[in-house]
This record gives structure tokens, sequence and C-alpha cells, in this order.
């Protein structure tokens, strides 16, 4: 394994206050929420830091705060998780902390005697609560409020992989100003995962990238193709890179300013990507039947594509046959209406199958990625699902992340 951080085994924790960072950005629709995976996922750890008779002060983030009525609605408080972490820890005293302010939220851990305590949604430092002006003190990494956090505890543990790419106040700030930190149980897997899939030269490696914007990821294609064998592109990024070949596709989404780059890309590249060759077109951004559009078909009309066609299905799965490590992030149609959801399927089912039958090692990893999976209910008979979307791309992009370069080493 590349990284040997410190992780929760390798501290003396007994009867410690740690700072643990989570990732609790839960879906919530009309005050419940909607599924409660990432809850589970962060179980382990704080179980773990229980038995040590540990006291745990859980930061974590919630949405995007931008204003101050943001968090004068509610709508982005943690009470919610902190009141589902009171039923998963029914045996254990747990407090949320609703107060923001530095002295009080003090007071609280203090007086207060608990096992667990979550506090507010860190986010709620990016804005002055008197002011009501945009700070950034969280996003920002302030001194201030790192130095807040660390003031909290003795140890900080970071568990919170999916944030990991952002160097905040609550993740990087804390652990810069503690002399004990780790790396949590859910990170531990999480690296030793990508580790494998990075660093593991026996066998075909394919990728497979989807979503929406070509942007987000034509920096990690530049670095990656050199370390996979084949490169799978679906999804909305798809268009601008077929519209750099000349290719027609109607009112597909397309990137105008990134067309000279994906050209470049596949000028040099072009016997190792793969991109869709038909496509499921609509005239209409709705959940109804669409028609089967040829790749070599001039006019597309108002189309657009929403999902990729029998033929595609079928090249990538030639692709994806005789492969020994697959890594999928995005998926290749928008899936959430059910007329476009084929090929995201076709392609997940795939890899089930190469995973079950093969023993195909598959990492699946970024937020629309794992609902897909969700939704199957395959989770388990995957390799490893990630929780991590920009933190996994930004992992396999540049080989490390702020959240956890911070985290001290072990001694060789």
């Amino acid at each position: 394994m590349r990284f040997s951080k410190l992780t929760l085994r390798d501290l003396a924790l007994d009867n410690k206050r740690v700072v643990l960072r989570l990732d609790l950005n839960v879906p919530i629709k009309d005050g419940k929420i909607l599924n409660n995976t990432r809850l589970l996922g962060a179980v382990e750890t704080i179980q773990y830091l229980l038995d040590k008779k540990c006291q745990i002060v859980i930061l974590s983030h919630f949405d995007r705060v931008k204003s101050y009525d943001d968090i004068t609605s509610g709508k982005k408080s943690l009470k919610l998780v902190a009141d589902e972490f009171k039923k998963m820890f029914s045996n254990n005293k747990v407090v949320f902390v609703d107060d923001v302010h530095f002295a009080a939220v003090k007071k609280i851990i203090d007086n207060e005697k608990a096992d667990i305590y979550v506090l507010e949604n860190t986010r709620y430092y990016d804005v002055d609560h008197d002011s009501k002006e945009i700070t950034k003190l969280e996003s920002g990494k302030s001194p201030v409020l790192s130095q807040f956090y660390a003031d909290l505890g003795d140890v900080f543990v970071n568990d919170a992989f999916g944030t990991s790419h952002r160097a905040h106040a609550s993740n990087v700030g804390v652990a810069e100003r503690l002399k004990d930190t780790a790396i949590g149980l859910l990170v531990e897997k999480e690296l030793k995962a990508l580790d494998y899939v990075s660093e593991c030269k026996e066998g075909k490696k394919v990728m497979i990238l989807g979503g929406s914007k070509a942007s987000d990821k034509l920096k990690l294609i530049k670095e990656i193709i050199n370390h996979v064998d084949a490169l799978i592109i679906g999804g909305g990024m798809s268009y601008t890179f077929l519209k750099s070949q000349g290719k027609n596709i109607g009112l597909s989404l397309l990137e105008q300013d990134q067309i000279s780059q994906c050209a470049e890309i596949l000028n040099k590249y072009s016997d190792k990507i793969y991109l869709p060759v038909d496509h499921i077109v609509s005239d209409k951004f709705e959940d109804k039947p669409g028609r089967l559009v040829e790749d070599d078909v001039e006019d597309w009309g108002t189309g657009m594509a929403l999902d990729i066609g029998p033929k595609t299905i079928q090249l990538f799965h030639r692709v994806l046959e005789d492969a020994s490590i697959i890594i999928w992030n995005g998926p290749l149609g928008v899936f959430e209406m059910s007329n476009y959801s084929r090929g995201t399927f076709a392609i997940l089912d795939k890899l089930v199958e190469l995973t079950q039958n093969k023993n195909v090692y598959t990492l699946v990893g970024g937020g629309d990625s794992v609902s897909a999976v969700e939704t199957r209910k395959v989770a388990d008979k995957l390799s490893f699902v990630s929780t991590g979307g920009g933190a996994t791309l930004t992992f396999l992009e540049k080989g490390n992340l702020p959240g956890i370069e911070v985290i001290r080493d072990k001694l060789s």
C-alpha cells in the first residue's frame, strides 16, 4: 500500500475525546432521510471509538450553504441525522449541538456528559450569523475555525473520504493543529481499494467514464489514459467527444469550448477510447419512449441523446469481457428516467456478472453511479463501492488527497 497513514488501531484512544470528521451528506426529502448508506458506513468507526470509551465529537457538512436563508430555513441542518444516530446508538447518549457560537458549543460539550455529540452543519460557518455575509470560514480553512475544532478534542480522525479532496477547516485545518491524527476504518478501506486499482499491473484494466460534462473529467483522462488499457466514455460527456470527430449529435449536451481538447485526446489515444455508436434520442427531456439513431445518420432533427443504444451496449460489453480490473464513474444515460436507464443498467449488470463469474475486480464510485447500484441493490455483488465521487476522481488523477495527506504517517 502506497499510503502508510496512521489508523484508529495505531493510536492509544482509551477515554480520549475524538473529533471525528464524517460525510453525513445524505439525501433528505419532506423531512425524511431517503438513503442512510453513509450513516451505516460510519457505524464501524463510531462503534470502535465507543468500545474504547471515547467521547466522540462529530463534524460533517450537509449540502451547500450559500446564504443566511439556507441556515434559518432549517433545511440544511444535521438535526435529522442526529435523530437517526440516536436510534442507531440507542444504548448511548447522543446530543445534537444546534448552536454554532464557539463558546456555546464548547460549554455544551464540556458540561453535557454524552457519548456522541453531533455538531451542526460545518458549512454554517461559511456565513456570518451576525452580518449575514458570506465568510467561508469552513471552506476557506479559516485558522480561527480550525483551531476551534482542534480545541474540542484530543485526537482527530478523518473518516469522510467523500470530502477528502477538499481542504476545509473541518478536515485539513483541524488535523494540522492536533498531534494525534488518524484515518477511520471507512477511509482505510477506500484507500486500499483505490491503491489496488491504481497500482495493479496484472491483466487488462478498463475505466468507464460517464456523466454530463467532459470538462469535469478531461484532466483525469489525460492523467489516467496511460495507466489503463481501454477507456469507455458514455453519458452526456461523450457527445462533446463525438462532435470533435465531426459527428452529428443533434441537440445533445455539448461543451463547445472543450471540443479542441477532446479532439486532441482522441487523435492521440484513438486505439484506447471507445465512444457510443448508436443512441436513444428524444425531442424532449422527459420520460417518454425515445427513438434509435445510428451514429452515421445525418439528420437528428431536434433530438438529444439520453441513453446509449443496443450496438453501443454490445461494443462496451466486448471491451469489458476480458478485463481484470474495471473502474466505473458516471452513468451512461439519464438512468433516473426508466426509458433511458437501459444503458446504465446493462453496464452495471455486466460488472456484476464479471465480478461474480470471472473474479474481475470492480470498483464503482461517484454519486450517480452509486445510486444506480443502490437502485439495483447489487452493492454486495461488486468488489467495492466507493463513497467518493470527486474524491475518487481526484485520487485517481493526482494520487493523493488533501484530507488524507495531512494525516500523520506511520513510523517506518
